[in-house]
């Protein structure tokens, strides 16, 4: 029973992830130590899901009996549930609290790196190089200008959520910002807290589509390229830190603390969020190790 609860509370925390700008549910999922398996059961389902697409009735029955069930049932509840229990809050603090919202992430962020980093097998300069491009990439999507569009079409709406939930299985890529850059962050927050049905549906086939198609890739690569993508991944996540520094001016473009902002609070909560996930990544290195 308490693996249930502890396997909800890790897609909990992935998805309340999803919802925030600049935070990534890949992230997360590299935090709790269970970012290989989680792409793997849904690299599984997806071919599962192929298997019934050709008609081939018996594989996909045995590859869904096959599935990690007592590991994906529970995590797949706390992701879905994240989002209709904690959207308004999240978008209330985002609104209210952003500066100290943002720090928090950026201490939780820095505390994690540790964790893609020691799973590298083989260190050498390409992993170097893949680290600093990675950075770089993240570190301009993150610089992207965000825009709103209150009534997004319907293939908006299914490739936004397509592009996004990519996005959101790649530690360091932000899935909500991606959609704050598309336009579409505040019409899918209203969406989900009105439960408006259609949006939510055609969101959902995107992002299934999305999700299926790259978790398959990213399988492939973890399973084939393992050491060059935790780099790349490493990456990512520094170049994330961009759009979660504290103070950000009109521009969103990262700045120094000026008079009158809070820096003790924010400091705080930055010390808070890197002592959260340093322990966790002290405690991975020390599984790692055993």
């Amino acid at each position: 029973m308490l693996d249930y609860l502890k396997h909800f509370l890790h897609g909990f925390g992935i998805g309340v992830a999803n919802v925030i700008p600049g935070v990534s549910g890949g992230t997360m999922a590299l935090i709790f130590g269970i970012y290989e398996r989680v792409i793997g059961v849904a690299s599984d389902g997806v071919q599962a899901g192929v298997d019934l697409v050709r008609g081939d009735w018996s594989a996909f029955v045995d590859g869904v009996k096959a599935l990690q069930w007592p590991f994906l049932a529970p995590l797949a509840v706390g992701i879905m549930a994240a989002p209709f229990l904690g959207a308004a809050l999240l978008s209330d603090l985002l609104e209210t609290h952003p500066s100290l919202m943002r720090s928090l992430f950026f201490g939780l962020i820095v505390g994690s790196l540790p964790i893609p980093w020691a799973r590298i097998g083989k260190r050498t300069s390409l992993t170097v190089i893949l680290v600093v491009v990675a950075t770089g990439l993240a570190w301009l999507l993150a610089s992207l200008p965000t825009r709103a569009t209150p009534d997004p079409d319907s293939w908006m709406i299914f490739g936004g959520a397509a592009l996004a939930i990519s996005a959101m299985v790649l530690p360091g890529v932000s899935g909500a910002y991606l959609l704050l850059v598309l336009g579409m962050y505040e019409a899918t927050l209203e969406a989900l807290e009105s439960l408006d049905l259609g949006f939510i549906a055609l969101f959902g086939a995107g992002a299934a589509v999305g999700l299926a198609g790259f978790t398959v890739l990213l399988n492939w690569l973890l399973k084939n390229r393992h050491d060059a993508t935790m780099a790349v991944l490493v990456g990512l996540m520094i170049g994330s830190l961009r759009a979660l520094w504290p103070w950000l001016d009109a521009s969103v473009d990262p700045r120094l603390p000026a008079a009158g902002d809070n820096i003790g609070a924010a400091a705080a909560l930055a010390v808070l969020g890197l002592a959260v996930t340093g322990v966790l990544s002290w405690w991975e290195l020390r599984q790692k190790a055993r």
